[in-house]
C-alpha cells in the first residue's frame, strides 16, 4: 500500500508514527508534502518516510491520499489535485476538522471515494480513537483497507457526520482533559509528600488500568465505583468531596463548551 500525506503537521505525524510503530505501513511506502518542508524535514529523516516536491506528486504515487492541511487551505488543495484523484481513482482520506463529505465532493468530484476521519493524538502510540464516515463511493476492499489503517493504530467508530462534534469533544479534546486530571491527581500526591515524577507515574498508571477495566467489563463505571467504595470508607468520602466541589458538573460543562466551539468553527 502506497500512502500519501498532503500536510505534515502534528496530527499527520502522529498517524504516521503510529502506522510505522505498528508495522502497518513501512516508512518507505509513505510519501509526504507540504509548502513548509522545514517543519517536517527532521521528522521525515528520522522516520525514513519519503518527501515529494508537490501535492500532485504525492497523489500520483499513492493509493490512499490523506488530506491533512489546515481547514482554510483544504478547498484550494482539493481543486489542485482534483483531476489526479479522479483520473486514477484514488481514495481520499481527510483528517481536516469541519470538512464534510459533501463539501469535499462538491470540490473534488462526486465520483471520488472519500473517507472522513477524526483521529485523536493517541494514534501515535497505537492507542487512538478515530471517528469515520465514508461516502457512497467507498465500499468493499477499499473501505476495509482505509478503515484498517485506523484500526491498526487504535479503535474506530463509524458515526453519522452530525455526531462528529460530540466525538471531537469526547475523544479529540478529551486527551487534554484526561491529562489535566492526571496532573491534578499528581499535584495532590505532591501535596502529601510524593515527588511529582512518582506521583505522575502512579496517577497515569491507575488511569490506564481503570480505563482498561471499564473496556473489559460488562459493568458500568458506576458499578465499578461501587466495588471499591466500602461503607463509611475513605473512597466514598473522597468521591463525595469531589462531587461537592462540582466534578461532574465541571466535566459536563467542559464537554458542552467544547462541542459549541467546534460547531461554531
Amino acid at each position: 500500500m502506497q500512502l500519501g500525506f498532503i500536510g505534515v503537521g502534528g496530527m499527520a505525524q502522529a498517524i504516521i508514527s503510529g502506522l510505522i510503530k505498528t508495522d502497518t505501513v513501512v516508512a518507505s511506502d509513505i510519501l509526504v508534502h507540504s509548502p513548509h518542508p522545514a517543519h517536517y524535514q527532521e521528522f521525515a529523516e528520522a522516520t525514513g518516510i519519503q518527501q515529494a516536491d508537490s501535492n500532485a506528486a504525492v497523489v500520483a504515487a499513492s493509493d490512499f491520499v490523506v488530506l491533512a492541511v489546515v481547514p482554510g487551505a483544504a478547498q484550494a488543495v482539493l481543486k489542485e489535485i482534483r483531476d489526479e484523484l479522479n483520473d486514477h481513482q484514488k481514495v481520499l482520506i481527510s483528517i481536516v476538522a469541519g470538512l464534510s463529505l459533501q463539501a469535499m465532493e462538491e470540490v473534488a468530484g462526486y465520483d471520488l471515494a472519500v473517507l472522513r476521519t477524526l483521529p485523536n493524538v493517541n494514534v501515535a502510540i497505537g492507542a487512538g480513537m478515530t471517528a469515520i464516515a465514508a461516502n457512497n463511493n467507498l465500499t468493499g476492499a477499499k473501505l476495509a483497507d482505509a478503515k484498517g489503517l485506523f484500526d491498526a493504530i487504535g479503535s474506530t467508530s463509524a458515526l453519522p457526520e452530525a455526531d462528529f462534534s460530540t466525538f471531537s469533544a469526547l475523544a479529540g479534546s478529551s486527551p487534554a482533559f484526561v491529562d489535566f486530571f492526571i496532573d491534578t491527581l499528581a499535584r495532590a500526591g505532591v501535596k502529601h509528600g510524593l515527588t511529582k515524577v512518582e506521583a505522575t507515574r502512579i496517577a497515569a498508571a491507575v488511569t490506564e488500568g481503570s480505563a482498561k477495566m471499564v473496556l473489559a467489563s460488562d459493568k458500568t463505571p458506576f458499578d465499578l465505583i461501587d466495588q471499591v467504595s466500602s461503607p463509611g470508607g475513605s473512597t466514598v468520602a473522597g468521591l463525595l468531596a469531589m462531587e461537592e466541589a462540582g466534578l461532574m458538573t465541571a466535566v459536563v460543562k467542559g464537554i458542552d463548551v467544547t462541542i459549541k466551539r467546534d460547531q461554531e468553527a
